[in-house]
């Protein structure tokens, strides 16, 4: 028969790989980060693998470890399960969801009681940080993102295409017509978007007045300018010019009324919206309800009939 190695060992490994850090298994495990080092140490020592790359005073998983890491997780998640049931203790899932800062303020937010209703207890920790995340270093599970690029190594799935559609405050939009249409624009406060010079690029109001067979001039480069996408909504629906905004964002705004589209002219964005879900969280039944929940999520705010259909400017 062969030797099983240590399972405190592998509870050490598989802690500090799905937490990111020796430091966070020492606290998850109760234990000093050198414990957990030495733990680490010996299973590997047992198994003749490398888990982690030690460089300076970082560890990096090695293929190995990678390979290890979602059955060890699914493993203890099973042995907990178990024990729990034993001992009658309610059992919490733990989900780690990574979104661009303006999906996690305002937009994922608001809509996370719906999947805790329809799911059941859950422990969700919700991140706004932009691209690139490390899933090596950070214990997170689903990742959605505008673009595929930044995940090449990891199972990435387009979800949804979105568009971006001029809106404004009702009060603002009162006198504009689509005898007008765009043109009308010249004389209304503007909102710009900028990502940064990380950022993809955002859809500008000079290439949407281009895109309206409008010649662009001076006013499509003056005005207010918010560097995320939800600034820039919410400086909107204050009145205070008009945005060009991703339907995913401005959707509820226009079908409660707090936001028009003054003309029917909209813009592709060039990318799609992506989810990226790490190795080791690709069998956990909780991702992969997220998962669907996200997308249905996404699918009908792209899609709102508001969106589709655009009311009068003077309603």
């Amino acid at each position: 028969m062969v030797a099983l190695p240590s399972l405190r060992g592998l509870q050490a490994f598989e802690a500090a790989a799905r937490c990111g850090s020796f430091a966070a298994a020492a606290e998850e495990l109760s234990i000093s980060a050198a414990a957990v080092s030495q733990l680490i140490r010996t299973i590997e020592d047992q198994m003749g693998r490398k888990l982690f790359h030690r460089v300076n005073r970082s560890a990096v998983l090695t293929d190995a470890g990678r390979e290890m890491l979602p059955r060890l997780t699914t493993a203890f998640e099973e042995i907990g399960s178990v024990s729990r049931e034993l001992s009658g203790a309610e059992f919490r899932s733990r989900l780690v969801v990574s979104v661009p800062p303006s999906m996690a303020m305002g937009w994922l937010s608001t809509r996370l009681a719906s999947f805790v209703a329809s799911h059941g207890a859950v422990d969700i920790s919700l991140r706004g940080e932009d691209d690139p995340v490390s899933f090596d270093r950070d214990p997170i599970d689903i990742r959605l993102s505008y673009g595929r690029s930044h995940y090449r190594d990891q199972a990435t799935e387009d979800i949804v295409r979105d568009a971006v559609y001029p809106v404004c405050a009702p009060l603002m939009a009162r006198g504009i017509s689509d005898l007008e249409g765009a043109a009308a624009f010249a004389r209304l406060p503007l909102i710009h978007t900028d990502w940064g010079p990380t950022g993809a690029s955002f859809p500008s109001w000079r290439r949407w007045f281009e895109a309206a067979g409008i010649e662009s001039s001076r006013a499509s480069q003056r005005g207010l300018s918010a560097n995320s996408s939800r600034a820039a909504l919410d400086l909107a629906i204050s009145g205070l010019g008009v945005a060009l905004a991703q339907g995913v964002f401005c959707a509820e705004a226009v079908e409660d009324g707090r936001l028009v589209r003054p003309v029917a002219q909209a813009l592709e964005l060039r990318q799609p919206y992506c989810l990226t879900i790490p190795q080791r969280s690709l069998r956990r039944d909780v991702v992969a309800a997220f998962r669907q929940w996200l997308i249905d999520e996404c699918l009908r705010s792209v899609g709102s009939p508001a969106l589709i259909t655009r009311p009068s400017a003077d309603q």
